[in-house]
């Protein structure tokens, strides 16, 4: 639990409510962040910055539906602000039937901030979460341009490189579906698949023994036979649980191993029939045999060498060594951190992948090639040195195996030694076990294991920024100056034109400009606003901001405000 939020409100300002706000928030406490930014909404009802505080500490708490009201509420206080934009953006995306609006808000918050790099990120959050990947690298490149340092845009792009799919991976962001009924659907064909497949490699098995150790032919057909009629209400009862079929075929193109899985059970039952009614011919060719034998095969080894390409294909996917370049950089971010670890793990795979047939076509064809395996570990040794990572206790001892498998077996091609062809083979065999417990363990524990679905994105708050404050000094001189000056620009230039000026409570300004003004703020909505304190002879402001036109009126909303006395000296703020 939080630290508790004093109840006496009189000691602090509003900002500094939302100070306290940011602070508890980063600290990973929303309860203690949401109770201080509610404070300071209260006592300035007029602070778009305790508004986004609060949509992000309703956000931090899971609740991903409340949080869109108060994001929304900041951005109408201040059009212009690209902070509001892009907590809105943010919100917007967690909500299913909201991420064209959620798009159209981050295109926003770049419009109105394009040399800021959290605008960007989120863009490139939106095309991952899609798994748009050439999307996604380039605006994290964007990012980073931006600010080099940014650790959510570093881990993020690692994942690009990884080629990474957020789980689950049928789902699109997009889709205006509540995600239980897509996730419904998808497990109603995973149980089938798998009941599928599992039933009949069972029954196939069954029958064979049955029929060729036993002599019980006829009956075992008949086993068969019933199987297949067991596999209808089966089939009827997930159909009848996916629900939503309009998705389905989008379901599994978005993820083609839910597909592979449904194909391959359909391939399996199909084969499975196919092998009873060969069987079951009274005078079958002996030609027929390697069909019926193949058709028995397919049916009890689709799900073992389906499961072999799966883990092969997810081994060889993406570019892990650049994913580590980006993970390394970033070594206080816990998600980094967690990344290294089973990146590692991927080069660590593709490593014993490589060395496994080398080995076996050395001891095939030629023993000294197995020479060529004492060169295979080096990326892995290389990333392992690069990333210093020593919270993962069952990765060195993995590592360590396999550089003994390179060594031994090398030793073994060249100096033919049947100890050192044992070794490297006992070694090899030592890392598929040691993967293996560390995976059940993590599964049982319900921790981070060493497979890729243990990749996760960098989440870091988005709109915490604080707002630019107009002290007493700037709001008088806007409140008295004779003449404001509009600097805006337009297809043939910049342009600056007379306009009347008020100030909100939120620090808005208020402009009545020409149509003109108005028009060219659509294309470009960056402007710079003046003022002179007619008060204070010597002293000037000018606003640089967002203009938003609005009712007839162009709302800006600052970014960066510039003060001081004329002829020149200035101060920025």
């Amino acid at each position: 639990m939080g630290t508790p939020v004093s109840t006496d409100n009189s000691d602090k300002s509003p900002r500094e409510w939302c100070e306290e706000a940011v602070t508890s928030l980063r600290k990973g406490q929303p309860e203690t962040a949401l109770e201080a930014a509610t404070t300071a909404a209260d006592l300035d009802p007029a602070s778009e910055w305790a508004y986004r505080l609060i949509s992000l500490a309703l956000e931090r708490q899971g609740r991903d539906a409340d949080a869109v009201a108060p994001a929304e509420h900041a951005v109408s206080l201040a059009l212009g602000s690209w902070p509001a934009r892009l907590r809105l953006g943010s919100a917007l995306r967690r909500v299913p039937g909201h991420w064209d609006e959620a798009v159209e808000q981050a295109a926003l918050a770049r419009a109105y901030a394009p040399e800021e790099a959290d605008p960007h990120v989120l863009r490139g959050d939106q095309a991952l979460l899609r798994a748009e990947h050439g999307t996604a690298e380039r605006a994290y490149l964007a990012a980073l341009d931006r600010d080099p340092a940014h650790p959510q845009a570093r881990v993020n792009l690692g994942l690009t490189f990884l080629r990474w799919d957020r789980l689950p991976a049928h789902r699109d962001p997009a889709w205006p579906l509540d995600p239980r009924e897509s996730g419904r659907a998808r497990r109603a064909l995973e149980v089938w698949s798998r009941q599928s497949r599992l039933l009949v490699a069972l029954a196939t098995i069954a029958v064979a023994v049955a029929a060729l150790v036993l002599d019980r032919g006829r009956e075992a057909q008949t086993g068969g036979f019933l199987v297949l009629a067991l596999l209808v209400p089966i089939t009827v009862r997930q159909a009848r649980r996916v629900g939503v079929w309009a998705y389905v075929p989008a379901m599994l193109r978005r993820d083609p191993w839910l597909g592979a899985a449904v194909a391959s059970a359909a391939l399996s039952v199909a084969a499975f029939a196919a092998w009873l009614a060969l069987g079951a011919l009274p005078d079958r060719p002996p030609a027929f045999d390697p069909v019926w034998a193949g058709l028995a095969g397919i049916v009890v080894l689709s799900w073992p060498v389906s499961a072999a390409v799966r883990t092969l294909a997810e081994l060889w996917r993406g570019s892990p060594m650049r994913a580590l370049a980006q993970f390394t950089r970033v070594p206080a971010e816990r998600t980094a951190r967690r990344n290294v670890g089973v990146t590692l793990w991927i080069v660590l795979g593709r490593t014993w992948s490589v060395l496994v047939p080398l080995v076996c076509g050395a001891l095939a064809v030629e023993p000294r090639a197995a020479v060529l395996a004492v060169a295979v570990p080096y990326p892995l040794l290389a990333g392992y040195g690069r990333a210093r990572h020593g919270e993962d206790r069952w990765l060195p001892v993995a590592i360590a195996l396999v550089v003994l498998a390179s060594a031994a077996c090398a030793l073994g091609g060249l100096l033919g030694p049947a100890w050192a062809w044992r070794t490297g083979l006992g070694a090899l065999g030592a890392a598929v076990v040691v993967f293996a417990l560390h995976a059940l363990r993590a599964w049982w524990r319900g921790v981070p294991g060493p497979g890729r679905t243990s990749l996760v994105m960098c989440d870091l708050p988005a709109g915490d920024t604080p707002s630019v404050a107009l002290d007493p000094e700037v709001r008088q001189a806007f409140a008295y100056s004779r003449g404001v000056v509009l600097a805006f620009g337009d297809p043939l230039g910049p342009r600056a034109a007379g306009a009347g000026a008020t100030v909100t409570a939120s620090g808005e300004l208020r402009l009545v400009a020409e149509p003109q003004a108005r028009e060219a703020v659509e294309a470009d909505p960056r402007v710079a606003v003046f003022a002179a304190d007619p008060l204070q002879r010597r002293f000037w402001v000018e606003v640089r901001g967002i203009a938003v036109a609005d009712s007839g009126l162009l709302r800006v909303t600052p970014k960066q405000v510039l003060t001081g006395e004329f002829p020149g000296r200035h101060q920025r703020r």
